[in-house]
């Protein structure tokens, strides 16, 4: 009977944590699994998980134990109890968690030795023991799919990036299902995998990796094409729109983006996730009370999650309040370091705050991140620019185009980075020419706030190459008409092409940009006025001499200008292909107006 009793309870105990773990009560399932294992030994069947080599399945009586005390984050406590335990559960959760509780060692020694923010000098201790097991597991052929991916994660941290390629693709094949060996398999591949889906296993979750990467390195329609074909398989997905949000951000279809999240909201009102690219688009947007709302609601959800303090620091930054919006993407990396949008946004607050040895640093801990943050690229460039160092700022804006060619934003920064004074003493020519080849580039990425297209007609007037000239004001100033904008780049079109009409004789031409400029206030009005006088003195002597209609009127302006000849933008933007001429080896910063 007293052999009964504690067969029963030893039953009932298991049956406890397993329901205390699955309704989150993690306090007192561990507590049940203390129990558990407090009771006596007995010969019945209690022993059978422990000796059956197949039954790895099934969770033993320490395992439990060691999973409530995974779940409390007591990893060293996990090592411990599990370090005579036999089997792949055991032996995974075993050096997970002793991988685990050197990072989090690791952690606090950052703060310890460097502040809020951590030095980086700070090593995991504990993943050379960690290491030695995976390995001898793997090479004696004992690695299941999850010591493969940790073995993967332990290579990623030792910088044996082929190897852990190989051992992460090793344990997606055996099981496809872990994500999480996805993701850390995105990091190690390469924009020129994307194609050719090199090595990996022929199974559904293969496509949700690839749209995934897709995103990551920029392929953003490809990324949306990909994302289409798994809604059909996934309809009631929130991950697939989350994606598909964050995509239509990158390819700065803004209102469409907001529609997306929008309805992520709408399905799930306290969301967090991903909720920070909701406010760069809102704050892109200067919607105050959208951003408000969003920052009073994902506050109410969970206060401390970085990303509800990414979303008040935009709203802070959104309303100039820069000191207060550091405050907060500080915050966001106390609670997570790796928070990759807080270091960007942080670095874009000190360059508005003309802190630009901060931002340099904040910038930079964001490319060690993730090398593929163009945003981090770019505000570096800018930083640089500020500080007067256009060398430094022009590999930059390089590094940005390498990740975003089809961006037309990034082109025109490195462009405008070729027209510095101190590049153009080097060789003005050749920097010239690689200003117009960035410009062009720009224009062909459909440049949506025309600077280029302005650049490109000033740089062909001061190169006297007229025709050029004439054909970029002219399409400057169409575009300006179309958006119908004012300012000092209308006009200046409009000189321009005033004098390059009467200068080859298309006097009618001419007369109509003059008295387009007689709208406009002095010194505009008075050209304009100047330019008609002549223009209609050239029309007299026209008609009164016939034969001179034939050819282009005599002007002292004439000589700057030659025969105009049609020259459609695509035959002045061959061979394009090139970043720059020279053989080498949120969103973009605030300053630009695309922040956060």
């Amino acid at each position: 009977m007293e052999d009964q009793t504690t067969s029963e309870r030893r039953s009932e105990l298991r049956r406890a944590v397993i329901e205390l773990r699955a309704r989150g009560l993690s306090a007192a399932a561990k507590w049940a699994a203390e129990q558990l294992i407090g009771l006596p030994s007995t010969d019945d069947t209690d022993c059978e998980p422990s000796t059956s080599s197949s039954s790895d399945e099934e969770d033993t009586d320490i395992l439990l134990l060691a999973k409530s005390y995974f779940d409390l984050k007591e990893y060293r406590r996990v090592a411990h109890v599990l370090r005579t335990s036999a089997g792949n559960k055991a032996r995974f959760l075993r050096c997970y968690s002793l991988y685990l509780a050197g990072e989090k060692r690791k952690e606090e020694e950052r703060v310890e030795n460097g502040g809020p923010l951590g030095k980086e000098d700070v090593t995991n201790k504990d993943i050379e023991a960690v290491e030695a097991e995976l390995s001898n597991a793997r090479q004696q052929g004992s690695a299941d799919a999850f010591a493969l991916y940790l073995y993967g994660l332990v290579l990623i941290d030792k910088e044996q990036k082929a190897e852990a390629q190989a051992c992460l693709l090793e344990s997606v094949t055996a099981y496809p299902c872990n994500w999480a060996a996805w993701q850390a398999l995105q990091v190690l591949y390469s924009e020129r995998e994307v194609g050719g889906e090199v090595g990996l296993p022929r199974h559904w979750m293969r496509d949700f990796f690839l749209a995934s990467l897709c995103l990551e390195v920029q392929e953003n329609q490809e990324a949306l094409s990909r994302l289409q074909t798994l809604s059909q398989q996934f309809p009631e997905s929130d991950w697939i729109v989350a994606q598909a949000a964050v995509a239509q951000y990158n390819l700065r279809n803004f209102d469409g983006a907001q529609e997306l999240f929008e309805d992520l909201i709408e399905r799930d009102p306290h969301r967090v996730e991903g909720m920070d690219t909701h406010s760069n688009i809102l704050y892109v947007q200067e919607n105050f009370p959208a951003l408000s709302h969003l920052a009073h609601r994902t506050a109410a959800t969970d206060k401390y999650r970085p990303e509800t303090c990414c979303i008040i620091g935009n709203y802070y930054s959104l309303k100039a309040q820069h000191e207060k919006a550091v405050m907060y993407f500080r915050r966001a990396l106390k609670l997570d370091r790796h928070y990759l949008s807080a270091w960007t946004l942080m670095g874009h607050e000190y360059v508005e705050m003309k802190n630009t040895s901060a931002a340099i640093e904040a910038y930079r801990r964001a490319v060690e991140l993730n090398p593929r943050d163009y945003r981090a690229w770019y505000g570096l460039g800018q930083t640089y620019e500020l500080l007067r160092m256009p060398f430094y700022a022009l590999y930059y804006f390089r590094r940005a185009t390498q990740l975003r060619p089809h961006d037309a934003r990034m082109w025109c920064a490195m462009g405008q980075c070729y027209e510095n004074d101190q590049l153009q003493s080097v060789d003005k020519d050749k920097m010239e020419v690689a200003a117009i080849r960035c410009y062009r580039r720009a224009v062909q990425n459909k440049d949506r706030e025309g600077i280029a297209l302005h650049k490109l007609a000033k740089l062909h007037q001061a190169r006297a190459e007229t025709r050029e000239a004439a054909h970029y004001f002219r399409m400057n100033l169409e575009r300006i008409e179309a958006e119908n904008i004012t300012g000092s780049d209308q006009l200046d079109a409009l000189i321009y092409l005033a004098e390059y009409a009467k200068a080859t004789g298309s006097l009618t031409e001419a007369e109509a940009y003059c008295l387009q400029l007689l709208d406009y206030g002095a010194p505009s009005k008075e050209k304009a006025k100047s330019l008609l006088r002549e223009i209609r003195s050239l029309q007299r002597h026209q008609r009164s001499t016939p034969a001179a209609a034939a050819a282009p009127a005599p002007s002292a302006a004439g000589s700057a200008f030659t025969t105009p000849v049609p020259m459609p933008l695509n035959a002045l933007a061959h061979n394009q292909q090139e970043i720059s001429p020279f053989s080498s080896d949120r969103d973009a910063s605030p300053m630009s107006g695309f922040g956060t």
